[in-house]
């Protein structure tokens, strides 16, 4: 083997011994990692502790930005007037940011109902859409109590969310609480597959260090830790925890606090979305990059195995593919190379022929290699855009 045959297999190798322990190796470890720290606990240990009395209890406030969510905007202020948690500790703030449609009506006429009667609702509505970002850094200047719960409008939480919550704050290292995240209606088995895999994931990271980012459906921090988001925040809900985190304290995940998406995706609409997220990925790693220093530890091997390598797998895949091509000339690197072109076949046939996404295994393939095309364009899409306004 010549040098360069040398050089074009170690890159293979590299590229793809560290995609398989992105989806597989890093995974494995959490979940031995679990096995072992259950077969440690105590029966004890998975108690909750004991009730605090409601004079005990943090005061919270519930922010709920809405642009245009009409459709969902009553059913959620039903959903938060129901939560079980002392009303005179609960305040909601509806913030409606240059609406265009009935959701500042609607949402004013459904804090009148009965239902709704005993909780405190504050409906702001301003005229100009401002974006979420400017509304949170407004918004958190107002916000006197222990607690920020921030929630998407079309998710509702479990009645139960609030109690459950607040007993981790009473670990005074604990600065953020974590909900999972389910959907009520899933647009494709691959993205059921998806967010099943996230939640089991975000458990084990906030076991073995912390929870790796929230979901904008549903998470709780101390207020005294927040700090406002720059203007061009594209993931507020990965930058205000990882931010929190970043200042020593750590983020748990608690599957018992449940937060239900009711707006069903589309493939469309899905890939926009993962398109903003894998842009905010990017503009994350770069905001947050502290957090890969080795003082971090597990913080930093979880960060590193998870966001880290998610964003790099579209290159990492364009390396394993290119360097398998230039060693062709050996049989099993002809092997290696049908098998990539096979695998981003099936991606292309999903597009192209939806009706082989029938199949459950095709379809996660299908999934997972959308979501890492996205990951490709929304990340360069980031770095491009933030080029030309730093030159500009």
């Amino acid at each position: 083997m010549n040098t360069f045959d040398l050089i074009w297999s170690s890159l293979f190798c590299v590229s793809a011994a560290l995609i398989i322990y992105h989806h597989v190796g890093y995974p494995l470890l959490l979940k031995v990692y679990l096995g072992a720290l259950k077969r440690r606990e105590t029966s004890e240990n998975d108690q909750y502790p004991s009730q605090n009395t409601e004079e005990e209890m943090p005061s919270i406030t519930i922010i709920i930005p809405a642009y245009n969510e009409a459709q969902w905007i009553a059913e959620k202020i039903r959903n938060v007037a129901m939560l079980d948690y002392p009303k005179q500790k609960l305040t909601i703030e509806i913030i409606c940011d240059g609406c265009t449609d009935d959701t500042a009506k609607i949402a004013q006429q459904t804090i009148q109902e009965a239902t709704c009667a005993d909780t405190f609702f504050r409906v702001h509505v301003h005229q100009q859409n401002r974006g979420k970002v400017q509304v949170l850094n407004e918004a958190m200047l107002s916000v006197s109590s222990d607690l920020t719960v921030l929630s998407d409008v079309s998710a509702v939480v479990s009645i139960d969310a609030l109690k459950i919550a607040q007993h981790h704050f009473s670990d005074s290292n604990v600065g953020v609480v974590n909900g999972r995240y389910t959907l009520f209606e899933k647009g494709s088995e691959g993205e059921s597959h998806y967010w099943k895999y996230q939640s089991e994931i975000k458990y084990a990271e906030s076991q073995i260090a912390t929870t790796i980012g929230s979901h904008g459906a549903f998470y709780v921090f101390r207020t005294a830790l927040f700090s406002p988001l720059p203007a061009n925040t594209i993931n507020d809900d990965f930058v205000i925890p990882m931010k929190i985190v970043g200042q020593g304290y750590a983020s748990v995940y608690d599957t018992n606090v449940v937060a239900t998406e009711l707006e069903p995706t589309t493939i469309q609409n899905d890939f926009s979305r993962r398109l903003r997220i894998s842009a905010g990925n990017m503009q994350q790693v770069i905001l947050l990059a502290n957090l890969f220093h080795p003082r971090f530890r597990h913080i930093a091997f979880a960060f590193f195995s998870g966001k880290g390598l998610r964003l790099l797998t579209p290159y990492l895949m364009m390396v394993a593919l290119i360097s398998s091509l230039q060693m062709i000339h050996l049989p099993i690197f002809q092997a290696l190379v049908f098998a990539q072109l096979a695998v981003y076949a099936i991606g292309l046939a999903g597009i192209m022929v939806p009706v082989i996404n029938a199949n459950r295994i095709l379809q996660l393939i299908h999934y997972m290699l959308l979501g890492h095309a996205a990951n490709l364009i929304g990340g360069l899409g980031y770095l491009v855009n933030d080029s030309r306004k730093q030159g500009n």
